[in-house]
């Protein structure tokens, strides 16, 4: 088998055999197919697509190109839960939790952010000592002992699909709903999971923009969910606007204690139980989701959902004073409350212009390896839809420079429109494939 022959048939928008995937797979990550066959291959695939069956045997050979977790002898349901990425998105903090003290164990490793999508890892070591580090031994340990887990990749977990990844990034190829697909699914079998929610956010604050693409992904996944013999669920959720009010790191620590604590933004608290809910009923917890969405919404009320974000805090090395007293948390030198400029009703809230602002403040990173400053950050204080009078306070800005403060103030603002007439708000939600 030769991979210019793989090329071409690729090329040439036939389907290839799972060997021929397989060979690819394995050479792209010995070194055998050089970068420029892999680009040339990966540009094929987003020209001419690939089947339900190809981009299946793509996830299992990527997910087998390094070590596959088995986490059959720790939990008798291994349970996942990922999301596209999006702004103010720090729903993990809450729904790892709330599963938990429903009396399932989960163990997840998350990522860190790029770009204007913020990174679960980065939010946590706002809290001093939390490890995001846990070696695959500590990683097993702690799920069998407290059965919640939430660091970061562990082993050499789909070698293949790190490199097809920083490949696709230089080579235009990043928009193959295929290779999107494979890359998401292949870190989760590897990981060990065997039933997955999938949060595939929708909007402008998103990597999927329109509805349409967002159902193709989700469907692909699905897909490659049931031939691979896992269980998977896509919610499709709206990025057009921040998910809560608080973007930033130590701000969205701070936000999901809140939740955790029977508060919380509303639209926050309703996407965290519905994920939740999905969950519980996937690891057998509830019938339905009904039940499961009560069970989780008693978790919150009760304090159980709390005790055991706490007590994950502990197990991984983090000072729970910070939980105790979210005040704690570290804080920007500079604060401002921005008033609304004019009265009326707020027809939009850029989520894209609103995390980008957050990543030139300090929050995130704009290439892998910056620095990342925990304090800074924004805090919208309004939905489409909401009535707003002139004067209101509209946003919170915390800085760590008046230069920095002044810059994100002029594009905050440029990220609210208003209207004289009464807006609706945006849906939540726009449906579940499963």
């Amino acid at each position: 088998m030769r991979t210019v022959d793989v090329i071409i048939k690729k090329r040439d928008g036939l389907e290839l055999t799972t060997e021929e995937i397989q060979f690819f797979v394995r050479g792209f990550t010995d070194g055998s197919v050089t970068d420029y066959q892999a680009s040339a291959w990966a540009m094929a695939v987003l020209l001419n697509g690939m089947s339900d069956r190809e981009t299946t045997d793509l996830t299992l050979a990527m997910a087998n190109s390094g070590d596959v977790l088995d986490l059959s002898g720790v939990v008798d349901i291994a349970l996942d839960k990922h999301s596209t990425g999006g702004v103010g998105d720090k729903t993990t903090l809450v729904v790892e939790p709330v599963v938990s003290a429903c009396g399932l164990r989960v163990g997840k490793m998350s990522g860190r952010g790029l770009g204007f999508s913020g990174g679960t890892l980065d939010k946590m070591e706002s809290i001093p000592g939390f490890r995001t580090d846990l070696t695959q031994k500590e990683f097993l340990s702690q799920l069998k002992k407290l059965g919640l887990v939430l660091t970061g990749q562990t082993g050499d977990l789909a070698p293949a699909d790190g490199k097809m990844y920083a490949l696709r990034d230089v080579t235009g190829t990043v928009d193959s709903l295929s290779l999107i697909a494979s890359s998401i699914m292949s870190k989760k079998i590897a990981g060990g999971a065997q039933r997955m929610v999938l949060d595939v956010k929708v909007g402008v604050g998103a990597f999927m923009k329109t509805l349409p693409q967002a159902k193709d992904l989700a469907r692909i996944m699905v897909s490659i969910g049931r031939l691979a013999k896992r269980k998977v669920v896509c919610l499709l959720s709206d990025m057009n606007q921040p998910l809560g009010h608080a973007v930033g790191n130590a701000l969205e620590v701070k936000e999901a204690i809140e939740t955790l604590r029977g508060g919380g933004p509303k639209d926050f608290r309703e996407h965290c139980l519905q994920v939740a809910s999905h969950l519980i009923v996937l690891g057998e917890g509830a019938n339905s989701l009904a039940a499961a969405r009560k069970l989780a919404e008693a978790s919150l009320q009760d304090g159980t959902a709390l005790a055991r974000f706490r007590e994950l805090v502990a197990a991984q090395g983090g000072d729970v004073s910070y939980v105790d007293d979210p005040n704690k948390l570290p804080k920007a030198p500079f604060v401002e409350t921005v008033k609304a400029p004019k009265s009326g009703y707020l027809k939009w809230i850029d989520a894209k212009i609103v995390g980008e602002t957050s990543v030139e403040m300090g929050a995130g990173r704009a290439k892998k390896g910056d620095s990342i400053d925990p304090a800074v950050g924004i805090v919208v204080l309004h939905k489409v839809g909401d009535r707003v009078a002139k004067g209101d306070a509209l946003f919170e800005l915390h800085a760590n420079s008046k230069k920095s403060l002044e810059a994100a103030r002029a594009r905050v603002l440029s990220a609210h429109q208003w209207s004289a007439k009464k807006v609706k708000p945006l849906p939540h939600s726009y449906g579940v494939v499963k």
